[in-house]
């Protein structure tokens, strides 16, 4: 038992804090501080604090127009979540071309989208004054680098972020779409709570390589979502392994199957592996993504067979 806790319990006047003041106390609140530490009431105070915190949770309203949505998540950065996230989206189209996809960058720190799916301009208004899509590769994509210069940084506060989500996710024109990926900042602050509560979200799709440092933060990801009622589709381990373009000798250069490893702890399901390979990299860097550019390559039927396994395990669509 800590010094401020015998001090609350047996003292029964005043709490020490650790600059050595003490607060006084009275007795109702001595009396409160006793119940809660004693346990007596714990089930009571949890059904309090909950319902305390939901009524600061939004209600969860639909994006006009879209059927399902799916978010492309990782704990860290530099696991290629946006790369990911881009051949989705092109590999769902790829995989039915009677769907509409829809790609919505909130990264508003490091959107990446434009540059991956090339793309650059500012939206125009629809006579609703909301935003319209850029489109390319017959994905319509809407990111905050399309709303600030390519090389200014973002130097925002919370509140102003928070601000920005909210007009990505409602003040956009989408049309009509079947599948919108979201491309979402790494890490499980405010963003992801942000966009998790206020729409409704089919499914996650966590990316991560087989290397430890990450796996812990995928792993924190995973559990991100099911704690506030997001299914998670599966994992995809990227950068799985890396072959020599001479002698085709292969190399796990972040470590073997490390996320297949943490889907068993999950009880998930690894959705697929893509390898470490020059050509997804500079289809990226150009934009040109793989999947549109070499729609051949085994880089980018890895994509569509994650594409094809991601549908498989959605939910029914809003109607």
């Amino acid at each position: 038992m800590g010094s401020w806790q015998r001090l609350l319990l047996f003292g029964g006047v005043s709490l020490r804090g650790g600059g050595g003041t003490s607060v006084p106390l009275g007795r109702s609140q001595v009396l409160v501080c006793r119940r809660q530490l004693s346990g007596g009431d714990s089930e009571t105070l949890k059904q309090r604090r909950s319902q305390i915190l939901s009524r600061g949770l939004p209600k969860q309203k639909p994006i006009q127009g879209v059927k399902q949505v799916i978010v492309v998540a990782s704990g860290k950065g530099g696991v290629g979540k946006s790369t990911t996230a881009v051949n989705l989206a092109l590999a769902l189209a790829a995989n039915d071309s009677s769907k509409a996809i829809g790609l919505l960058d909130v990264d508003v720190y490091g959107p990446s989208i434009p540059k991956m799916m090339n793309l650059k301009g500012n939206p125009e208004l629809s006579q609703d004054n909301l935003m319209r899509p850029l489109l390319n590769y017959g994905i319509a994509c809407m990111s905050m680098g399309f709303l600030v210069e390519e090389t200014a940084p973002v130097v925002w506060r919370g509140l102003m972020v928070m601000s920005a989500i909210e007009k990505l996710l409602r003040q956009v024109d989408w049309g009509h779409l079947d599948y919108l990926v979201v491309d979402m900042p790494p890490g499980t602050g405010d963003v992801q709570l942000s966009v998790s509560q206020n729409i409704p979200i089919s499914g996650a799709v966590i990316v991560s390589t087989p290397q430890d440092i990450a796996l812990m933060d995928a792993h924190k990801g995973a559990e991100m979502f099911r704690k506030v009622h997001v299914p998670v589709l599966g994992l995809v381990q990227n950068m799985s392994v890396f072959q020599c373009p001479k002698c085709k000798h292969k190399t796990h250069i972040f470590g073997a199957d490390g996320a297949r490893r943490l889907a068993r702890t999950l009880d998930l399901d690894v959705l697929g592996d893509i390898p470490l390979h020059l050509s997804i990299r500079e289809t990226s860097d150009t934009g040109q993504p793989i999947v549109f550019s070499q729609p051949e390559s085994d880089e980018a039927k890895a994509y569509l067979r994650i594409a094809a396994e991601v549908v498989k395990r959605l939910p029914p669509p809003l109607k």
